[in-house]
């Protein structure tokens, strides 16, 4: 685990001054780092979140210099690129960058190639994993390509790097998108927005007076803003999960996720669609694409009073459901 390496990679204890650490999460073991000292960047919302009741300094965004940093690398290799580089230009030349990850995230590849720019020391393997540092040298040292920019996708749409589907339109967000009706309710909301192109599509839509875009990527997020400039867009980093508003709405879009991690975890999916439940009036309706093997219908049943699979291919079911809160188990 990534913990025990930085037992040993800080065997004496956290380096001097402002330490900077990209890629904590809510279970990462920081026991040795003085809360006092360090600044931790995490942009998804459940571990900033956590973090941040744990009493860490924690922000989906930081400013300024730091003396020192940790990178803990995520899975998409563009987004450890993009955060190895916002860490080294955050540093002074000559102070230390420790880049850690497991063998299934990329270590090894990431490695490799800053052997090409700069020496590295200290490589522990440990836990299938690794961790190594290096010394910032002077000048420019990384490709200009490794820095994060907004990518466009689509025709006005741009993404930025390690959000869901950046590499273009999810096909099960395209598959929604056509089979959603050609009027839709006043109030809605879009759960799990990502980089808001579903939204935009349903903006195109009649009837629409306000949208709701809830996503816990603050990268995704912050997409979806450049992406959309209707008015009628109201944006939330929150976690879908337990998102509240003081009123309810009369329609819920969605394209759930349905992994933690590189774990299938289809709880996230039913967790969606309570939450669904939870923000629809009686006479709302949710529209919702999943993948055709994930059994939603059974938490759709015990949600919703009718549930109607109205589109999908061998690959995605669409699915209406109706009446939140008249479902039998709810009466």
């Amino acid at each position: 685990m990534a913990t025990s390496r930085l037992d040993s990679v800080f065997v004496a204890g956290a380096p001097e001054g402002r330490l900077l650490v990209i890629g904590a999460n809510a279970g990462s073991d920081l026991g040795r780092f003085d809360r006092d000292r360090t600044w931790i960047r995490q942009g998804h919302f459940p571990d900033h979140h956590a973090l941040s009741q744990q009493g860490w300094q924690v922000s989906p965004e930081v400013e300024g210099e730091f003396d020192a940093a940790l990178v803990i690398l995520p899975r998409a290799k563009a987004a450890a690129r993009a955060q190895i580089a916002d860490a080294a230009g955050r540093l002074p030349a000559g102070a230390a960058l420790w880049i850690d990850g497991q063998k299934t995230d990329g270590i090894d590849s990431v490695l490799k190639e800053l052997r090409r720019f700069v020496p590295i020391d200290e490589v522990h393997s440990k836990a299938h994993g690794k961790s190594f540092r290096l010394n910032i040298p002077e000048g420019d040292w990384l490709p200009a390509d490794w820095a994060a920019r907004p990518v466009e996708v689509a025709p006005g749409f741009v993404t930025r790097p390690g959000v869901f589907s950046a590499d273009g339109v999810d096909p099960g967000s395209a598959m929604l998108a056509r089979h959603l009706p050609e009027r839709l309710p006043t109030r809605i909301v879009d759960l799990g927005a990502g980089w808001g192109w579903l939204a935009a599509q349903a903006l195109a839509h009649e009837g629409v007076e306000v949208l709701h875009l809830v996503e816990a990527d603050h990268a995704a997020l912050q997409s979806a803003r450049d992406n959309i400039a209707d008015p009628r867009a109201q944006f939330h980093w929150a976690d879908a999960r337990d998102f509240r508003l003081a009123e309810p709405v009369n329609g819920v879009i969605m394209n759930p996720p349905f992994h933690s991690g590189r774990q299938a975890d289809p709880r996230l999916g039913a967790a969606f669609i309570a939450s669904a439940a939870r923000l629809l009036t009686g006479a709302g309706r949710l529209w919702m694409v999943a993948n055709r093997h994930l059994p939603y219908e059974t938490v759709l049943a015990e949600y919703f009073a009718k549930v109607t699979e109205i589109g999908g291919d061998t690959r995605f079911k669409v699915i209406e459901a109706t009446g939140a809160g008249r479902a039998k188990k709810h009466r």
